[in-house]
């Protein structure tokens, strides 16, 4: 049996999409710190993680996370309070949060990392428009979220939310 190969454009096109450089160098730092992380994911659909993964000795930083694609997950297993996801919608600062929040407690991580949003090509009925994401981090005991409305189609939305959340741990990072 032969093993399958991707075609060179198409690895070019996935490599080049989310940057592994700032999941290495995460990766580093947890190590030399001491610290692990973990990720809920819903409209990145495990690429935070895929990125964290990718880089070598990476389990000795990150146990694992959740994909929470629908809210059944997100309340189940991450305890995201079906009355938040009711009131505010997943797409919200608060779902964000609660998301990170309940990684790091599923987990027990010093840090979490959440993504929640709309990748397209359809919206989601709420207005926001396609490419609305909100990530949000714990860290030290502390939640916080940012929102992006990312530009292109849905891989180039997932692979920026990907990028900006591994900025987001390195940055939190830096601030000691």
């Amino acid at each position: 049996m032969r093993p399958w190969r991707a075609p060179n454009r198409c690895i070019s096109r996935l490599q080049n999409k989310i940057d592994y450089e700032n999941a290495a160098a995460l990766v580093r730092r947890l190590k030399a710190e001491g610290k692990t992380i973990t990720c809920a994911e819903s409209c990145t659909g495990g690429r935070i993680a895929a990125a964290i993964t990718a880089v070598p000795g990476s389990s000795a930083v990150f146990p694992g996370s959740i994909v929470s694609y629908c809210d059944g997950v997100k309340h189940g297993l991450l305890g995201v309070p079906e009355e938040l996801l009711q009131s505010v919608g997943a797409v919200s600062e608060d779902v964000a949060r609660a998301m990170a929040q309940g990684a790091a407690g599923v987990f027990g991580t010093d840090l979490a990392l959440s993504a929640t949003g709309i990748a397209g090509p359809d919206g989601d009925g709420s207005g926001k428009p396609v490419g609305t994401v909100w990530l949000g981090i714990f860290c030290r005991g502390k939640c916080r979220a940012e929102c992006h409305v990312f530009p292109g189609d849905r891989a180039s939305v997932q692979a920026l939310a990907a990028s900006r959340a591994l900025e987001m741990a390195l940055e939190a990072l830096d601030k000691g």
